[in-house]
């Protein structure tokens, strides 16, 4: 029987998760922030300066470049996509989730918004 634990190891085994800083430079080269805390997190804990905020419930079909509710930075299969969740659990299976699209460049934010606050304020 799979547990959320296996989940969550399995995804991060095949994920190079940068930390805030080196997200940071992925950014300037080009990558995209992506949050998806729900509002009510966002509410709370503070927005995530320059990242588009899309949902998890939403992310899939945000973000695959095939599909009819894409967004308009969902160009191709080659773009970097960092996602971004409250500490950086969610985030890592939403980031293995677009890999199996084909997203493979997709990876997600070690530590998470939280570690993000702490290292830029």
């Amino acid at each position: 029987m799979t547990t959320v634990d296996d989940l969550l190891a399995a995804a991060r085994a095949r994920l190079e998760r940068p930390d805030p800083h080196r997200a940071a430079e992925m950014v300037r080269r080009g990558a995209i922030l992506v949050d998806i805390r729900p509002g009510w997190q966002r509410e709370q804990e503070g927005e995530l300066p320059g990242a588009l905020v899309v949902e998890r419930n939403h992310l899939e079909w945000r973000l695959d470049p095939a599909s009819d509710a894409r967004i308009s930075e969902a160009v191709d299969h080659d773009v970097t996509w960092i996602v971004v969740c409250s500490e950086g659990y969610s985030s890592s299976l939403a980031a293995a989730s677009l890999q199996d699209l084909g997203l493979h460049n997709a990876t997600d934010l070690d530590g998470g918004y939280r570690a993000w606050r702490a290292a830029f304020g």
